[in-house]
């Protein structure tokens, strides 16, 4: 037998959701810090290492809910959950990096591409990341209530229509207070992804209204690299 979901107060569910918002907040400002960090010569490992102790130092940043990615050149087509070797950030290069802080008890998770020196093709992907995912969200918006596989075919087709491969399974997923919820050998219910035919308006177990993570991902149509932008969704 399951405990019942408690219910939350319209106040309950808004601070929930500022909670969230001041997550990415934060987040948001350390990304700004990080842009300096990245020049080429120096190991993705090495960025890594110095992102890390940037988050202790100078925001007290102790916890990430999911590993750090910092990724370039062809390092940018493994997927999340592979560990591809460690590889030195190019004069001409692109690189994604994915974070998933927790400030205090909230998780943000935040992405962004960056390319080192003056590549077009590199920095035309880069620059498509951003208006794609603007567009999708707008789209989530005026249906909130659609399906995750909905969702990910909207963002596939975005994609697509400006020239680029989708380059992962999922466009997304669930975020909350740490560690959010998590159904056991569960790989589709709280992602955005194909199968996943629930409303993307929910109720987690704590009573929560559930909020989202949205990802594009775009693949260089030669397969040769690829880049990465997520921020939250479902919090305006």
């Amino acid at each position: 037998m399951t405990d019942p979901i408690p219910v939350r107060t319209e106040a309950e569910q808004t601070a929930y959701a500022a909670g969230l918002r001041e997550a990415e907040r934060k987040a948001m400002g350390m990304f700004d810090e990080i842009e300096g960090l990245i020049k080429p010569g120096v190991s993705e490992k090495a960025l890594s290492d110095a992102i890390h102790q940037l988050g202790l130092e100078r925001h007290g940043l102790r916890t990430h809910w999911h590993k750090r990615v910092v990724r370039s050149g062809e390092n940018t087509l493994a997927p999340f959950e592979e560990n591809p070797p460690d590889r030195v950030i190019q004069a001409d290069d692109i690189l994604i990096v994915d974070l998933g802080p927790v400030f205090e008890a909230w998780e943000a998770d935040f992405g962004r591409t960056y390319v080192v020196g003056n590549d077009p093709e590199k920095i035309a992907l880069r620059d498509a990341l951003e208006p794609i995912w603007v567009d999708v969200k707008a789209q989530y918006d005026k249906q909130p209530g659609m399906s995750g596989e909905q969702l990910y075919a909207i963002a596939v087709k975005a994609a697509q229509e400006k020239g680029y491969d989708f380059g992962a399974p999922l466009a997304g997923h669930i975020v909350g207070s740490f560690p959010h919820e998590r159904i056991p050998k569960d790989k589709i219910t709280l992602y955005i992804s194909e199968g996943n035919s629930g409303s993307m308006i929910s109720v987690g177990k704590g009573g929560y209204n559930r909020h989202w993570i949205l990802e594009i991902h775009l693949r260089d149509k030669k397969g040769r690299y690829q880049g990465f932008y997520e921020q939250l969704l479902s919090v305006n």
